[in-house]
C-alpha cells in the first residue's frame, strides 16, 4: 500500500494527493501508450536530500517519449525543478519520484491523434523493493517463461507503461511459484533482465552483464558499471545463457527501486556460496555510499534539495 503524500504534482499545479483525477476515457487507460520513469531521493549523510541521477532519469523520460512520438509539453528543466520541488512540499527527506506522460481523453480509437499529453509527477515513502532480507541475504529468482521483448515487437529501450504487462505476467509466475523475481529471456534464449531490473553475473573476478541490445539502459546499471571499473573490477557487456548464469559465482539485480540486490539462487540452482559473494558486497556498499553524499568522486550524480 502506498503512504499517502501531501501532493501530486499533474498537468502544472500542485493538486492534494485524494483530488487528482483523471477521466475513465483517458486514452493511455485503454491502449497503454504513456512513458514513465522511477527516481529515489536519498537521506544523505549531512542530513541533505539528494536526488540520484536526476538528469540522467529525465533524459530519459524525454528520449521515450520521443521514440513513442509523444511531445511532452514542458523542457527537461522545468520537469527536473518540480522532482525537487514536490519533495519539499511533501516533506520527503527520502523518497520515490515518479514522472509519468500519458495521453489524456479526447478521440478513441488507437491513434490518439490530438488528445493532449498530460503529464504528472509523484512522491512517496518506499523502502527497498526486494525487502531488506533480499538486500541483505539476497534473493531467490525463477526464469520466466514469458520472453522479453523483441526489438522488432516493441521499443525495448523505453519505460513504455504497456510493454510492463509483460514484467506482470512474469513476477506473478515467479512469486506464484515461491520466487521473489523473474528473470526473463531474450527471444534467442539468452538471459535479458529481470521484470523490472537489469542483471549481472561474476564468474572468476569478472563481471558480465547483457548488452544494450535488447534491455533497458538502466541507469543505476551505468552507475555500477563505472563503479566497478574505478574499482578495477573487469566489467564486460556480453550475452550470456541460462546455464551461464547456474555457473556463475555471484549474480545481483540493479535498479532505482531494487538498487543493488544479490541473487543467491535461480530455479533451484544455489548461486555461488548461496550468500552475497564479495564483489556484490563491494559494489553495494560503494552504491550507497555514493547515493547518501559519502563519496564526494561522484556528487555529481546528486541533485541536492
Amino acid at each position: 500500500m502506498v503512504e499517502k503524500a501531501k501532493f501530486i504534482w499533474l498537468d502544472g499545479n500542485f493538486i492534494p494527493w485524494d483530488e487528482a483525477r483523471v477521466h475513465i476515457l483517458t486514452h493511455s487507460l485503454h491502449y497503454g501508450l504513456g512513458v514513465f520513469e522511477g527516481i529515489r531521493a536519498y537521506h544523505c549523510h549531512d542530513g541533505r536530500t539528494a536526488v540520484f541521477r536526476l538528469t540522467e532519469h529525465i533524459r530519459r523520460l524525454f528520449d521515450s517519449a520521443h521514440v513513442m512520438q509523444m511531445d511532452l509539453p514542458y523542457s527537461q528543466a522545468e520537469i527536473e525543478a518540480v522532482c525537487c520541488e514536490i519533495l519539499r512540499l511533501n516533506g520527503l527527506k527520502e523518497g520515490y519520484l515518479r514522472p509519468l506522460a500519458f495521453i489524456g481523453d479526447g478521440v478513441m480509437g488507437l491513434h490518439p491523434q490530438n488528445n493532449p499529453i498530460r503529464v504528472t509527477i509523484i512522491s512517496w515513502v518506499w523502502g527497498a523493493y526486494l525487502g531488506e532480507e533480499g538486500l541483505k541475504k539476497g534473493i531467490r529468482a525463477k526464469i520466466s517463461s514469458f520472453a522479453r521483448h523483441h526489438v522488432n515487437v516493441t521499443m525495448t529501450m523505453t519505460k513504455t507503461t504497456g510493454h510492463y504487462v509483460n514484467s506482470i505476467m512474469a513476477k506473478r509466475e515467479a512469486t506464484s511459484l515461491g520466487y521473489d523475481e523473474a528473470l526473463l529471456l531474450d527471444t534467442d534464449g539468452y538471459v535479458a533482465e529481470a521484470s523490472g531490473e537489469n542483471i549481472f553475473i561474476v564468474k572468476d573476478g569478472r563481471i558480465k552483464t547483457p548488452p544494450l541490445t535488447a534491455i533497458l539502459p538502466g541507469i543505476t546499471r551505468a552507475s555500477i558499471i563505472t563503479l566497478a571499473q574505478d574499482l578495477k573490477i573487469p566489467v564486460i557487456e556480453e550475452i550470456f545463457s541460462r546455464d551461464e548464469l547456474y555457473l556463475a559465482d555471484e549474480a545481483f539485480l540493479t535498479g532505482t527501486a531494487a538498487e543493488v540486490t544479490p541473487v543467491r539462487e535461480v530455479d533451484g540452482r544455489i548461486i555461488g556460496s548461496g550468500h552475497p559473494g564479495p564483489i556484490t558486497k563491494k559494489l553495494q556498499k560503494s552504491f550507497f555510499a555514493v547515493v547518501k553524499g559519502q563519496d564526494t568522486r561522484y556528487q555529481h550524480w546528486l541533485t541536492y534539495i
